[in-house]
C-alpha cells in the first residue's frame, strides 16, 4: 500500500522519520513521501532522516518558530490559518502514486493534537484517497493537561478520518527506564507493526494469499478506531538454509509433518498477537472487522495455515468480514504476523477519555463562553459517545 506520510507534531515527526528510515532498510516501499509538520523550529532540525525540504514550519507570525507548548487550541487555530500553505505543500510533492494518507501525531501537547484533526478535514475535502490517522495517547503519569489534551483531540481527530489506530503509551510503559529510552521503544514497536501493515501488496515476491491496497481499505472503511496486535519469531534452520535449486527440492520434499508444523505455527503466532499486548487494549470481540498479515520468508509461510487463522479470528470477533493473506520477505530469518482489529467498540481507556473530555467541555463553557464560540469551528460543539 502506498502512503503519504504526514508526522504532525513533535511526537508524530519523530516517529514519521523513524518510519521513513524502517521503510527504507526493511524495503518495504510503502512510503511515497513522508513530511513533517511542526510550529517548533528545534524539532524539524532534530530529524534524521526526512528531507530538510519536506519540514514545513506552520505559525511562524505567531509562535515565532518556539512551538505552542501544549495549547492545543492554538495548535488548531494555527492549522486553520496555514491550511491552504500545508495543502499546497502537499500539492506539490505529489500525490498521484498515493492509496491514502496517514497522519501521525501525539495527542498530548498542542501542535499536533490541536492541528492533525484539521489537516485530516482539509485532505478529505481534497483528495478521494482515504485519510487515516495514528494518534498516540499519552501515558497517565505524562500529567493531567496532556490527558486533556489527547481527550479533546481524540474526540475531533476519530470524526475528521477515515479510520483511526490508536497507540495508547500507558500498558507500553517500562519500569526503570528514561524517558527517551521508553519513547524509543515504543516507537520501534509503532514502526514494526505499520511497516508489515503498508508494506504488504508491495513485495517483489508473490504471496500465495495475496494482501494489497483494497484489502487495507476495506478493512478499515466505515471509521470508528483501529487497534493493532504483532509477534514474531525467528525461524527455524531448516528455513534459513539452502538457497537456488537446492531450496526448491527442499521444498517439494517436505513431508506432511513439516506441514502441520507451518501451520501450527502460523496459527500459534496469529494467536500471540491477538492475545498479547494491542496497541490500544480493548475487547476484541467487539471489533466489526479484522485483517491478518503473515510475513516472512516464502518456506515459512503457508495458505492452509493463514486460513486457518482467519477462521480463528473470524470467531473472536463480532463482525463476519475478516481478510488476510501472506507477504513474502526474502532473505528474512523471521516470520511475523500482524492483526489489524477495526471499529472496536468495547475500550476502557476512549471511555475514560471520553468522560474526562466531557467534563472539561463543561468547564470550559462555564469559565469563558465567549472563548469557546470564539474557536468552534474548529472543534466540534459536542463531545458524543463514540460506541
Amino acid at each position: 500500500m502506498k502512503i503519504f506520510l504526514i508526522g504532525y507534531g513533535q511526537g508524530g515527526g519523530k516517529i514519521a522519520d523513524l518510519f521513513l528510515e524502517y521503510d527504507r532498510k526493511s524495503r518495504h516501499n510503502c512510503i511515497v513521501r513522508a513530511v513533517a509538520i511542526n510550529s517548533a523550529k528545534s524539532d524539524l532540525l532534530g530529524l534524521n532522516n526526512i528531507p530538510m525540504e519536506d519540514r514545513i514550519l506552520i505559525g511562524e507570525s505567531i509562535v515565532k518558530g518556539h512551538g505552542v507548548g501544549a495549547d492545543n487550541e492554538m495548535g488548531a487555530r494555527i492549522a486553520a490559518e496555514d491550511i491552504y500553505s500545508i495543502q499546497s505543500a502537499i500539492d506539490r510533492r505529489g500525490t498521484h502514486e498515493v492509496d491514502a494518507f496517514l497522519i501521525i501525531a501525539g495527542l498530548g501537547g498542542g501542535t499536533g493534537s490541536g492541528g492533525a484533526p484539521v489537516i485530516a478535514r482539509r485532505l478529505k475535502k481534497v483528495y478521494a484517497e482515504p485519510v487515516y490517522g495514528l494518534g498516540i495517547l499519552p501515558a497517565k503519569d505524562e500529567g493531567g493537561l496532556y490527558s486533556l489534551n489527547a481527550a479533546r483531540s481524540l474526540m475531533t481527530f476519530v470524526k475528521e478520518v477515515d479510520n483511526l489506530f490508536i497507540f495508547d503509551n500507558e500498558p507500553w510503559k517500562k519500569e526503570g527506564s528514561t524517558l527517551e529510552d521508553a519513547y524509543g521503544f515504543m516507537n520501534n514497536e509503532i514502526v514494526r507493526r505499520f511497516g508489515i501493515l503498508f508494506g504488504a501488496g508491495e513485495s517483489e515476491e508473490i504471496g500465495q494469499v495475496v494482501v494489497d491496497a483494497a484489502e487495507i481499505i476495506n478493512t478499515l472503511r466505515g471509521g470508528g478506531i483501529s487497534t493493532v496486535g504483532y509477534a514474531v519469531e525467528e525461524v527455524g534452520k531448516a528455513n534459513k538454509s539452502g538457497g537456488g535449486l537446492l531450496k526448491r527440492l527442499k521444498k517439494k520434499e517436505k513431508s506432511s509433518l513439516e506441514a502441520l508444523d507451518t501451520t501450527t505455527k502460523i496459527t500459534s503466532l496469529t494467536r500471540r498477537a491477538v492475545m498479547g499486548r494491542l496497541t490500544l487494549p480493548c475487547d476484541i470481540a467487539s471489533a466489526e472487522r479484522g485483517l491478518l498479515v503473515i510475513a516472512g520468508p516464502t518456506e515459512a509461510l503457508s495458505r492452509k495455515g493463514i486460513e486457518k487463522a482467519k477462521l480463528w479470528v473470524e470467531e473472536m470477533i463480532r463482525g463476519t468480514e475478516v481478510r488476510g493473506g501472506d507477504y513474502p520477505v526474502a532473505r528474512s530469518n523471521y516470520i511475523a504476523a500482524v492483526t489489524v482489529f477495526s471499529g472496536v467498540t468495547d475500550v476502557p481507556r476512549i471511555r475514560e477519555l471520553q468522560e474526562m473530555a466531557t467534563e472539561a467541555q463543561k468547564n470550559i463553557q462555564e469559565f469563558d463562553e465567549t472563548k469557546e464560540e470564539k474557536h468552534e469551528s474548529l472543534w466540534h460543539d459536542d463531545i458524543k459517545p463514540l460506541f
